[in-house]
């Protein structure tokens, strides 16, 4: 372990004068890179100054000790320093090997959501709405900007399905785990009888991907262009400005309507299918290295019901790991760190089981 951080730091300093370096400087696309390694780079070599920190001030202090000639409050000072450096010793060392497990490249990526009522109707259409209120608002408190590109209103104000894009700094690291089933249990407003209703919607979370991640050839796609339509079928606008793009090869299926542009509308789409099939190779590829392994927190997979809100107790229970908050309307109102937090957890244990397993 001592070794990667040893040659971490060295490589850290090195990023450190190529940033100063006129010629790197010029060139954006590799600037932008080093900037992106070095501040990956930066908490794991801040930790591990921390750590030879703590290992000086024990060694310094041992050798005072062992020295001898020192009066009794000075000696127990210098016992406390020891027992004080040790302690950060043991916690830093814990703290650098969840920092030094593989990290997930897609981790500081922007983030497509796709939101979809599965059972219940119109119930699941509503908490569909429900869902993306709660994403929204959890944006906005990180400052994350929120783009809508494609949505299907219902006649109450649900959603059939609605596509949305979240552009911030690690969007992806944290929402990567609402991906799944979010079962939903409430009295919906048209019950007489206040009867509880079991609703499902389906959340799928896909990091946005460059051009040059995924070869994307363009005599694959098929093309239709249509008009944008609101809920009842009333016409948004009048020209064919929506795009339904097909990926012939893998059968994948796109749609976007929420620009008036048909140029921005396919742009948009071209970036959802290109986060699909990115998604797909992705899929194949773990499911191939961990076939036999489940992962704590889950695999994603959409079959999979990873949540439950129940209405009538005020509780939030995450079956992956177990969590259970009774503060629902808190958690609908856009507070997911502790949540999140809980999930992010879970994984690094989970990581770092395996590793030493390995």
């Amino acid at each position: 372990m001592f070794d990667k951080l040893s040659g971490a730091e060295q490589r850290f300093l090195d990023l450190e004068q190529m940033m100063f370096n006129p010629e790197v400087v010029n060139d954006q696309n590799r600037y932008k890179e080093i900037m992106k390694e070095h501040k990956i780079l930066l908490p794991i070599v801040e930790k591990y100054r921390e750590y030879k920190k703590a290992k000086q001030t024990e060694s310094e202090s041992r050798e005072l000790l062992d020295a001898g000639g020192l009066d009794k409050d000075f000696r127990e000072l210098v016992e406390l320093e020891i027992t004080t450096a040790r302690a950060d010793i043991e916690r830093i060392s814990e703290e650098l090997k969840i920092l030094l497990l593989p990290r997930d490249p897609n981790d500081d990526k922007n983030v497509i959501i796709e939101i979809r009522g599965g059972a219940g109707g119109e119930e699941a259409a509503l908490f569909s709405g429900s869902l993306f209120r709660m994403y929204s608002m959890y944006a906005e408190q990180r400052r994350w900007k929120i783009e809508v590109m494609n949505a299907n209103e219902t006649e109450l104000g649900g959603y059939k399905e609605i596509s949305f894009m979240i552009n911030g700094d690690g969007a992806y690291s944290c929402l990567k785990y609402e991906s799944g089933v979010h079962r939903v249990q409430r009295v919906p407003e048209t019950e007489t009888q206040g009867r509880i209703h079991t609703s499902t919607v389906t959340v799928a979370v896909l990091p946005e991907v460059d051009d040059v991640e995924v070869e994307l050839n363009m005599s694959d796609l098929k093309v239709d262009t249509y008009r944008s339509s609101g809920a009842g079928g009333q016409h948004v606008n009048t020209t064919d400005s929506a795009i339904r793009l097909t990926h012939l090869p893998t059968g994948i299926v796109v749609e976007c309507q929420d620009e008036r542009s048909q140029y921005k509308n396919k742009d948009r789409a071209l970036k959802i299918m290109r986060s699909k099939l990115y998604e797909s190779v992705l899929r194949e590829q773990t499911d191939k290295i961990a076939a036999d392994r489940k992962s704590q927190v889950g695999t994603g997979d959409r079959s999979e019901r990873i949540r439950t809100y129940n209405y009538p107790q005020g509780r939030m229970t995450d079956h992956r790991i177990g969590l259970t908050l009774y503060k629902l309307e808190a958690i609908l109102n856009g507070d997911l760190t502790e949540v999140i937090d809980a999930l992010i957890t879970a994984d690094r244990a989970k990581k770092l089981e395996q590793s030493m397993e390995s």
